[in-house]
Formats: structure tokens, sequence, C-alpha cells
């Protein structure tokens, strides 16, 4: 398991690498574009992959994507379907549950919020025609 800390990191490093995907920017491009640019590689900068995450968390994003969503027309996204979530905690032999919950958890509220904003975006567009 981890110190409140490292959870706190890895949180941290979770948003950098959702971020920086709702921008389009991979490890891989940002690389590239140092090269092209000539210019050396911050390591504050260089976006986090996939690797870079502990097993705990690559289980939590993998169950994340894995659940069911719960969608409404006029209201959108309201979160995952939680019915199988016990599945996966048994089939990921998950030890640090509250850390895996937390990760979960983090994940579908930054997703609600998204598609609130989505929502409101198009709504407000519709609007102005």
């Amino acid at each position: 398991t981890f110190v409140q800390s490292q959870k706190a990191e890895a949180i941290s490093r979770l948003e950098r690498m959702y971020k920086n995907l709702d921008t389009g920017m991979t490890r891989n491009k940002y690389l590239n574009m140092c090269e092209q640019l000539g210019k050396e590689p911050n390591d504050d900068e260089i976006p986090p992959d996939w690797e870079d995450f502990p097993e705990v968390m690559q289980h939590s994003i993998n169950t994340f994507n894995q659940l069911g969503d719960r969608v409404y027309p006029e209201i959108g996204f309201v979160g995952k379907d939680y019915t199988n979530l016990n599945h996966y905690l048994d089939v990921y032999d998950v030890n640090d549950k509250e850390f895996f919950l937390e990760i979960i958890s983090w994940l579908d509220s930054r997703a609600i919020k998204k598609s609130s904003e989505d929502l409101k975006r198009q709504y407000d567009k519709l609007k102005r025609k």
C-alpha cells in the first residue's frame, strides 16, 4: 500500500496525464516536439504515461473504463454503474481497496464534470442559433 503523500503524487500525475490526453499531447508527441525544436525535454513537462502508474492505479483505470455508463437525456453522464465493482476487485486481487476506490471516484467525478461542461456548451451553442 501507499502512504498518503505517494497517493497524492500519483493522483496529481493521473490528473496531468488526463489533461494532456484532453489536448492530444502524449509523451511521444512531446518528445518528438522537443527533438524537432532542438530542445532538451524537461522532466516536469513530460506527460505521464500508462506505465508510470502503480499497478493498483492501472487496475482502477481499467475497471473504470469497463464499468457501464449511466447516461440520461437532457442530463448527460451521471456516473458509472458500480454493480460489477466487486467482480473487478476480485479479478485484480486488489489489496488497497481504499486507494482503488479513490482513483475510481476521482475518474468518475472528472467524467461527470466533463459531461456536464460538454452538455452546457452544446446547449449554449443551440441557444445562440
